[in-house]
């Protein structure tokens, strides 16, 4: 396995990447309401992209055919955007967005909750959230890869929750995926070691109910299998001497 280990001149870049996709998706959140479609949410953030002079890293990457995957209730990811899927009141809905800055990617996801949502939509969007947060502790040099993960899993399983087992995070860098794997649960390895420079896309995907996922037939959207809620959260992370660095998140957000 080979993880790459950016210089100060990629990790500059990469922050600089951050700083847009998280302005990115602060203004996302701003526009977000009832009545819009997916395919509004879609057109904005790529004319928010390229307003900073940046390229989404999403738009043809494997032919997927947009800049946002916004994923609505029960979709987990890649949701596709459409001029006729209406967001609706009580909606809980996943935006996923990637930059390309200078050749160099930042990764990071939110969910949302459209107008009032149930408590039990409200909780699962928080806990995902914090099962980010609970495994970045664990993201510091000399740590292994595995701490992060097993932290993920054992936060979002007090809930009851499912954790996604066939979509995991990811290397990032002057590639949108790069080495390592970074998955939401503890395997038997504990996964290389962790060192400075490395750069982490690290996004928790928690299923409300059942952990099982099934692709729909545009081969892109992943939805939970037993149609229960699902809520996605991401940062890009660099790992540094000390405490972890958030590359997309550089507002007082936590």
């Amino acid at each position: 396995m080979s993880v790459t280990i950016k210089s100060a001149r990629e990790i500059e870049l990469m922050r600089e990447a951050g700083r847009i996709l998280c302005k990115t998706h602060e203004e996302l959140s701003k526009a977000l309401k009832p009545g819009m479609t997916t395919w509004d949410i879609d057109h904005l953030g790529e004319e928010i992209i390229r307003s900073y002079g940046c390229t989404p890293s999403f738009l043809n990457y494997n032919g997927y055919p947009a800049s946002i995957c916004v994923s609505v209730n029960d979709e987990v990811v890649h949701g596709i955007p459409d001029k006729k899927r209406f967001l609706q009141e009580g909606d809980i809905v996943s935006l996923d967005a990637g930059v390309i800055y200078k050749g160099y990617h930042s990764d990071a996801a939110r969910t949302y909750g459209i107008g009032e949502i149930t408590p039990e939509a409200g909780q699962l969007i928080e806990v995902t959230r914090q099962c980010f947060f609970e495994g970045i502790k664990f993201a510091k040099s000399g740590n292994h890869l595995g701490d992060i993960s097993a932290a993920i899993q054992k936060y979002a399983e007090k809930f009851g929750y499912g954790v996604v087992r066939d979509l995991v995070g990811h290397g990032i860098g002057s590639q949108l995926h790069e080495e390592p794997e970074v998955p939401n649960f503890a395997r038997k390895r504990r996964g290389i070691k962790l060192r400075p420079g490395m750069t982490l896309a690290i996004e928790p995907m928690i299923n409300g109910g059942s952990p099982e996922v099934v692709w729909l037939d545009d081969d892109w959207t992943v939805v939970t299998e037993d149609g229960s809620l699902s809520a996605h959260y991401e940062n890009t992370v660099l790992i540094t001497e000390g405490e972890p660095e958030l590359l997309s998140l550089v507002s007082d957000e936590n």
